[in-house]
């Protein structure tokens, strides 16, 4: 049967062959020591590998069951013993001298934990690399004060690999750092001269998958003498305790990957090492060595390339952050103004306006779209206005973290194929979770040309069940592809800069919260205090009032007939103000319970109560032609109905009240709205409102006519009606033309 080769694209596969190994637990090791697995706590041997003949002169099965004591003296377990229970590194070798027969030879050993076993691993040295590693440390001291006195990441990366390669004598030595997408990039490189260079190319991240990065963040060291090697199998197969494959994570001589030999030997490497390179506990790069025959590193000078990787690792950071500082500190500098505008503004808008430009300095960016208390503002080069509220919606429906970024928004948002120009890049940032308030900022496309190691498509070999076996590239060949849909990628320091501004914005915005509540609270104390003001002045007023009301009526019974026609108009006069003034106090007074009494909230047939109040202003006004149309099927409205009556009393009379044609009609309309909200409409055929006085026209006490005409009035009805509709949480506002009608508009939720 034919095997078919193809092309497999990342749309065809989601996990290819290399992540699902399991390179952890190979069941075997290199050829170039033994492993030997012990038994707490008499150290007994249970595990062995199958090439101890070679190295202790001593049988496999012979040495299983033993105890340790069979190869070791006391003194040497005493040692293993101490190194255990220490705060050790497991690659730090213990030397052992071990009789194999006629002749004692020494390893180098290294011993660690691992599923309630000891791995005891042994690697021959020889004796003369002892005498010499003086000489090491000279030189690892040179290397460490240049590596301390290097500039920038580009000079530290440089003198890493020279040293390296001048200690080892690899044929290439390379730093080969990872990018957000677990690509990765040779940054720097040394080499034999008639090598092909590798500087500057990039490898998929399926090249590096990420079982295998996973144990290069844990196992910082691992070298391979001889790729074609072949492995020694581990006796018995399988961990006696567990009857499980033997987790050889942290082993030295852990066998390697079958496809990461073939892709060894497909670049023409005989041996390599790696060393891993970590930023803050991740692993952010190796140092990669290659070599085009047999090579063995003895442990000593591992040593010191691990110790150089180490060293390195710890001025990663430092050099990272010392490139660009000039940029940094410029970013620094706009920052700081930007919070400085913001803490002076009222809103977020404003601040924003007053920012300007600076708003897309502090990230770098070239547009930016802020909305913030429902409103939008564009700075910059943005897009189409019809184009910005479906990103926005994807942004609240998608993002679920505070900030966000992307070099290439068209890879997750298509819809931004169409301005890619201008927004390829996108960094966002919610500013307020509950109000979902957003910056958006934008990058626009970069053309790259990225310079791979041959093809990073991986070839497939498409099996006789249909399954895809990924298969190790066999070319790396310099292949160039264009990159498209591209921003500039953000930077952490501009990322860093956005968080700061949320912070900076969040500090702010808490200030100003903590002195609207004390207002606020000083405003209710203020409007209690009012309140028992009112109540307090107007029932004591009442009585007085009563009096004189009282004793005038009394004088206009008792002396009307023996009073001039004056003093009659005076006593009448007396009696029309004093019940105008007992008016003005009952409505005070029932202002100002409105302020404090509990709301009695239920369901309101609002028909009925149309109905009931209709009615009442028909009887009461029996010589005029009232027409009250009332739209059928009115609403549920949920509130106090005793307060509701007062609303719709007061709007339906004042629409009879306030109108000089011989017919008089009242429409009672009703519209539904988004959620659970309704508007109620009442419309008249009256004098109307000047639009002058719409504004005012619910303040305490204004009348917009003389006292004397349509029939007068205290100047507080809508007053009333306007804070019975505020306690009941809705909206109150009207419509006029004057001279021809006036119609109100009430929102408030149905039942």
């Amino acid at each position: 049967m034919n095997n078919k080769i193809e092309i497999i694209t990342a749309d065809k596969v989601n996990l290819t062959n290399c992540d699902r190994e399991q390179i952890h637990i190979p069941g075997s090791i290199q050829p170039h020591g033994v492993l030997l697995v012990l038994q707490e706590p008499e150290l007994d041997i249970i595990q062995v590998s199958n090439n101890t003949e070679e190295w202790l002169n001593v049988l496999p099965e012979n040495l299983l069951n033993q105890n340790i004591k069979y190869l070791l003296e006391p003194q040497q377990i005493d040692s293993i013993r101490n190194s255990l229970a220490g705060d050790f590194e497991y690659l730090s070798p213990l030397k052992l001298s071990i009789k194999c027969g006629d002749e004692t030879k020494l390893f180098n050993s290294i011993v660690h934990h691992n599923n309630q076993v000891i791995i005891l691993e042994l690697e021959p040295c020889k004796i003369e690399l002892e005498e010499d590693f003086f000489q090491f440390y000279r030189l690892t001291r040179h290397t460490i004060t240049r590596i301390q006195k290097s500039a920038n990441l580009q000079e530290l990366c440089s003198i890493v690999v020279k040293e390296i390669r001048q200690l080892t004598g690899l044929d290439r030595v390379m730093i080969y750092k990872f990018h957000a997408d677990n690509s990765g990039e040779v940054i720097a490189e040394d080499k034999q001269e008639e090598l092909e260079s590798y500087l500057g190319l990039h490898y998929p991240a399926s090249d590096i998958p990420e079982s295998s990065r996973h144990l290069y963040s844990i196992n910082y060291l691992r070298i391979i003498p001889d790729i074609n090697y072949q492995p020694v199998e581990l006796c018995p197969k399988n961990n006696p305790l567990t009857n499980q494959p033997l987790d050889l994570s942290f082993s030295v001589l852990r066998s390697v990957s079958p496809i990461h030999i073939e892709y060894l030997q497909n670049m023409g490497v005989k041996a390599s090492m790696s060393i891993s390179l970590l930023k803050e506990g991740k692993l952010w790069g190796l140092i990669a060595c290659h070599h085009y025959s047999i090579k063995y590193i003895p442990y000593d000078l591992r040593t010191v390339c691990d110790f150089f990787g180490q060293v390195m690792s710890v001025h990663i950071t430092t050099k990272e952050e010392h490139d660009n500082l000039d940029y940094k500190i410029h970013l620094k500098s706009i920052q700081s103004q930007v919070i400085t505008a913001i803490s002076k503004s009222e809103n977020l808008l404003t601040a924003f306006t007053n920012i300007g430009e600076k708003l897309l300095t502090i990230v770098g960016a070239t547009g930016a779209i802020i909305y913030a208390e429902g409103e939008l503002q564009k700075i910059g080069e943005t897009f189409k206005d019809e184009e910005i509220e479906p990103l926005l919606n994807w942004v609240k429906t998608n993002i679920k973290t505070d900030i966000y970024h992307t070099d290439s928004l068209p890879k997750v948002y298509p819809p931004a194929n169409k301005f890619k120009e201008i927004a390829s890049g996108l960094l966002v940032l919610e500013i307020t979770k509950v109000q979902k308030n957003y910056v958006l900022w934008f990058r626009p496309e970069v053309s790259q040309t990225v310079n791979w190691a041959g093809n990073p498509q991986k070839h497939g070999k498409i099996e006789s069940d249909g399954s895809i076996t990924l298969l190790p590239r066999k070319s790396f060949a310099k292949w160039l592809e264009t990159v498209e849909c591209h921003s500039l990628p953000w930077q952490s320091y501009e990322i860093e800069g956005a968080q700061e501004l949320k912070s900076a914005i969040l500090g702010i915005l808490m200030r100003k919260m903590a002195k609207l509540a004390e207002i606020n609270l000083e405003l209710e104390q203020s409007n209690s205090d009012l309140d028992s003001f009112n109540y307090i002045a107007s029932h004591d007023l009442k009585e007085p009032l009563r009096g004189i009301h009282n004793y005038a009526t009394f004088l206009m019974e008792d002396y009307g007939e023996i009073l001039e026609q004056d003093g009659r108009q005076k006593l009448e006069t007396l009696v029309r103000l004093t019940q105008r003034m007992e008016d003005l106090i009952n409505a005070l007074l029932f202002l100002s319970r409105l302020g404090r009494q509990a709301l009695h909230k239920a369901p309101i047939n609002l028909n009925e109560l149309i109905e009931n109040v209709s009615e009442v202003i028909r009887m009461s006004k029996p010589n005029e032609s009232i027409e009250i149309i009332k739209m059928d099927n009115l609403p549920i409205i949920y509130g106090d109905k005793i307060l509701m009556e007062e609303v719709f009393s007061n709007l339906i009379n004042n629409a009879v009240k306030y109108n000089k044609k011989t017919h008089k009609t009242v429409e009672i309309g009703y519209k539904k709205t988004e959620g659970s909200t309704c508007i109620i409409s009442i419309k008249d055929n009256g004098i109307g409102i000047r639009e002058k006085h719409i504004e005012t026209i619910f303040k305490l006490f204004k009348r917009l006519h003389g006292k004397d005409k349509f029939g007068g009035g205290t100047g507080v009805g809508l007053t009333i009606v306007k804070k019975i509709i505020e306690r009941h949480g809705g909206e109150i506002w009207l419509e006029s033309n004057y001279g021809e009608g006036t119609t109100f508009y009430i929102k408030l939720s149905e039942h």
